[in-house]
């Protein structure tokens, strides 16, 4: 059992065309406030990110926001929420915020919230970490995304035993819970340093 103190949420600078995700934006920020679990995130203020966030502190959950000086201007509008960091590029960033969290989630978002999400896998596949790693697969947004996957598992590109790197649920609880069980599939091999070493 993994001990969960804190996750790290990637989500959407946008909040979607439908008010389904929104909504589960909502519930997962009750749901980490429920477990006493901090989020860590990066920093916005609008879209997905921001509702969140305010579910989270309004609720009297910790947060803390991890964003470039770059992206400020862009994706903190009006006053920013929690504990937020500026650090000087998306590279420490996202270093910072994995450094900072226990388990990574990714909810639905464009190419930062893919780039974010994929980074965390490889890294749980070339042994660099261990955390576990969560699909919050809303009004099925992931079900594409899985159908690669598994055609990239059949073809050859992605062994068998990586396709259990993370881990999916449509529900928000569950998937916290199960990260707390989760522990890396076997042959995965350990880097020295594990632990402390990214980017």
């Amino acid at each position: 059992m993994n001990l969960l103190r804190s996750v790290c949420v990637y989500c959407g600078s946008s909040t979607g065309s439908k008010e389904v995700y929104r909504h589960a934006a909502e519930t997962m920020g009750r749901a980490l406030v429920s477990r006493g679990l901090r989020l860590v995130y990066g920093a916005g203020s609008v879209g997905l990110m921001g509702v969140l966030a305010r579910t989270v502190h309004e609720r009297g959950g910790d947060v803390l926001g991890i964003i470039p000086a770059v992206l400020a201007p862009r994706e903190v509008a009006g006053q920013s929420i929690g504990e937020t960091l500026v650090v000087e590029t998306m590279h420490e960033r996202k270093a910072l915020m994995a450094r900072e969290a226990d388990a990574f989630v990714a909810m639905p978002g464009g190419y930062g919230t893919m780039d974010e999400l994929f980074e965390a896998i490889t890294w749980g596949q070339i042994g660099i970490q261990r955390k576990p790693i969560g699909l919050y697969n809303v009004n099925g947004y992931f079900d594409h995304l899985l159908r690669w996957v598994d055609t990239a598992v059949k073809e050859g590109f992605i062994r068998p035993q990586h396709r259990q790197l993370f881990i999916v649920s449509d529900d928000a609880s569950t998937l916290l819970e199960k990260l707390a069980l989760h522990e890396p599939p076997p042959g995965i091999v350990q880097l020295p340093g594990n632990g402390t070493r990214y980017g």
